[in-house]
């Protein structure tokens, strides 16, 4: 997913739930194959639609059944391949293997979470946040409006396809907002 989309107060409202939050990797696990976990596409809580106007129907279905389920065979290939590599004793193929493990995985559990901090208005999405996810985002960085401001110019320094984090620092005990280029650092 490319960084360089822009917010707007009304798109980022439309969509994203009141009550984020990030979801266990586990919660994607579906069989085993040769003592490995397949990883699968996790159904959608909402149809492809529902998120229009702010993100079309056509948009959802591309990301969700071609780019992500792409990040879900090429880990699970992997996978499979590291599996081998370690049967075999092949150091050399285990780490050149490190980095695409790396890359799909991160896909997955990022594509994973951003479907489920999503939400069409009658579940929830459409509001700016309330309760104390939006008086925090009010004390950290004004109002909803300056931090859809920092998360559309961080997403815009990115090079290339990366993700923009609205997370917490437990030690600062404040919200921030992070980048990763491509996947999960």
């Amino acid at each position: 997913m490319a960084a360089r989309a822009l917010l707007t107060r009304k798109t980022l409202a439309s969509v994203l739930r009141n009550d984020a939050r990030p979801l266990g990797v586990g919660a994607a696990v579906a069989t085993h194959s040769r003592g490995l976990h397949v990883y699968t596409l996790p159904d959608l809580d909402y149809d492809y639609g529902a998120l229009e106007p702010a993100i079309s129907g056509e948009i959802m279905q591309l990301h969700h059944q071609k780019h992500h389920q792409t990040y879900i065979t090429n880990y699970n290939k992997a996978l499979e391949q590291l599996q081998d590599a370690v049967a075999k004793a092949d150091s050399s193929a285990v780490v050149k293997l490190q980095a695409a493990i790396k890359f799909n995985g991160g896909g997955h559990i990022n594509h994973s979470i951003f479907w489920k901090n999503l939400a069409p208005v009658r579940e929830g999405g459409g509001e700016p946040p309330k309760g104390p996810l939006g008086w925090a985002i009010d004390t950290h960085f004004g109002s909803f409006e300056a931090l859809i401001q920092k998360v559309n110019a961080e997403g815009a320094a990115l090079q290339g396809s990366g993700w923009v984090w609205l997370g917490l620092d437990k030690e600062l005990k404040r919200l921030v907002v992070e980048t990763t280029a491509n996947q999960v650092n």
